[in-house]
């Protein structure tokens, strides 16, 4: 637990607070917190929940990463707990933008709130995005076409998952599944699913339960690594084609109806 100490400090500099002042919000002494910041001894596990609770960080967060790295603004709330969630810019204060590549991906479920995890991640800069947090992840295989294998979608950070839009795409990152890039709705009657649908229409869509969730990005830019022939354009535009047509009919069943 080497930044437990300097993690406790941080907080309460955080706030703005006296160790005083700090210990009474906890209900400790001001004693027990001045040993606490000075490594002289650690907090109990009693202790540790009620930091937890008060600081709205999971315990696992507190001890395992140096929270000296975060200010106010990186502290992303998911439910009702914070996750540490690291913040960088350039010489010109952008946000820089982190790219997960094909190799990492797969250990990014577990690296996601890990700052050393993302620090070690390429960054570039994409100045005309808005304000906002974003990442970049790769695509894999042909599920969402024209994007391919290779591709780069650019997301957006979806902090309130309520604002989810249905019919939009995302990048979803799930603790069992890896990263997926999908296009999204909701079900009607069922708030706690998504379902999750590719515009390959040779894959079947599925459902998702939000607890499954780890993170949404929603569709920011695409990078496209990869060049279309004519003939995957030529295909690309009849898909296309095919797709608003049959949007018509379904519209002018309901109107015949």
């Amino acid at each position: 637990m080497k930044y437990l100490n300097s993690n406790i400090r941080h907080l309460r500099n955080l706030k703005n607070l006296s160790q005083e002042k700090f210990a009474d919000e906890l209900g400790w002494t001001k004693s027990s917190l001045g040993s606490y910041e000075e490594s002289r001894s650690e907090p109990s596990i009693d202790r540790l929940c009620q930091l937890s609770n008060y600081a709205k960080i999971p315990i696992d967060v507190l001890v395992k990463n140096d929270l000296r790295l975060a200010n106010t603004t990186t502290f992303i709330e998911i439910g009702n707990k914070r996750i540490l969630f690291p913040i960088t810019v350039n010489a010109e204060n952008e946000n820089m933008i982190e790219i997960v590549p094909v190799k990492a991906s797969a250990g990014y479920a577990n690296g996601y709130d890990d700052p050393e995890y993302i620090s070690n991640l390429e960054k570039i800069s994409l100045p005309f995005l808005k304000s906002g947090k974003y990442r970049a992840f790769p695509i894999k295989g042909d599920s969402m076409l024209p994007m391919k294998s290779g591709d780069i979608i650019v997301g957006n950070f979806i902090e309130n998952f309520a604002s989810v839009k249905t019919g939009k795409t995302y990048i979803i990152v799930t603790a069992n599944d890896g990263i997926v890039y999908k296009r999204v709705f909701k079900p009607k009657g069922n708030p706690n699913v998504l379902q999750l649908v590719s515009d390959n229409k040779m894959y079947e869509p599925y459902t998702l339960h939000w607890k499954e969730i780890i993170e949404i990005w929603a569709f920011s830019c695409c990078i496209n690594r990869n060049e279309f022939d004519q003939q995957e354009i030529k295909l690309s535009t009849i898909s296309t084609l095919l797709e608003n047509l049959n949007v018509e009919v379904k519209e002018l069943e309901k109107i015949l109806k």
